[in-house]
């Protein structure tokens, strides 16, 4: 992740990502939904952002119509859209926005909607008035720093990536480098990403299920079958997830994690197979 050390001044001014920028449209998708995963042995574990449609897809198509809504009530306005893809940053400037606060976990977090938010933003020349920055919430609570598999959250506000199970599934693709063992054993049977810190906050316990359709679960993710995709070819990868956030750790890079769940339900069953 070394790439998010670059260029420091161009993410934190706007105007050096579009010239002229006035204003910033943060805006949040809600992608939480009733369903819960599949805990039968041998299933696996995905991160629920990621049980339906891919978001960049959603939400870029969505800020895509809110930049000509804007367009035709301000002629000649300038505007430029992102969704998790460019040097933006989104959380801070969520915070600014109102739109939550950054919590102990480093996730925003909505006093209506929890941590389960999906940001983009749309920079615009257009000068726009400002919203009140969202205040913390938090408070003395630390159960998302209890919760985290690997202590991950090394205190609050802080978490450091090379402990964490989501960038270890899904952002350690280098060569598709080898989880430290260590590490790997803490991952039980997630094999992309882990909402573990976002379970137990109290502020998610209370989220609404969200009326996205597109971010309804797919069966596939909500129930992955560790058995059946370990044996997936690069074909069916590619067919199964060409419109889900899976594809982005690759076939090989799943594969590796889901040889890791099988492992550690064979440690934890005694070399049980299920």
């Amino acid at each position: 992740m070394a790439w998010m050390t670059g260029d420091p001044s161009r993410r934190s001014d706007p105007q050096q990502v579009l010239p002229g920028c006035r204003s910033m449209v943060s805006v949040g998708m809600n992608y939480y939904t009733d369903n819960r995963a599949n805990e039968q042995p041998g299933m696996g574990r995905i991160a629920r952002y990621a049980w339906g449609k891919d978001y960049h897809t959603v939400m870029s198509r969505r800020l895509g119509q809110l930049e000509a809504k804007i367009a035709a009530l301000a002629p000649g306005v300038t505007t430029k859209a992102y969704v998790d893809t460019g040097p933006i940053m989104e959380k801070a400037w969520a915070q600014q926005a109102g739109l939550g606060w950054i919590g102990k976990h480093s996730n925003l977090v909505s006093a209506d909607c929890g941590s389960w938010l999906l940001l983009g933003e749309i920079l615009t020349t257009l000068d726009l008035k400002e919203d009140e920055p969202a205040t913390d919430l938090c408070g003395s609570c630390t159960l998302c720093i209890q919760a985290c598999p690997t202590g991950a959250i090394v205190e609050p506000y802080l978490v450091d990536a090379r402990l964490c199970i989501s960038y270890l599934t899904i952002e350690l693709r280098e060569g598709r480098a080898a989880i430290p063992d260590e590490l790997a054993a803490q991952m039980g049977n997630r094999i992309f990403g882990c909402d573990d810190c976002l379970d137990v906050c109290p502020f998610n316990l209370r989220a609404d299920a969200t009326r996205e359709p597109a971010f309804a679960p797919n069966p596939l993710t909500l129930a992955p079958n560790l058995q059946a995709l370990a044996q997936t070819s690069e074909e069916s990868f590619s067919t199964m997830f060409k419109e889900s956030p899976i594809k982005r750790t690759k076939r090989s890079g799943l594969l590796r994690n889901v040889g890791i769940a099988q492992e550690n339900h064979r440690q934890q069953t005694g070399g049980r197979a299920s």
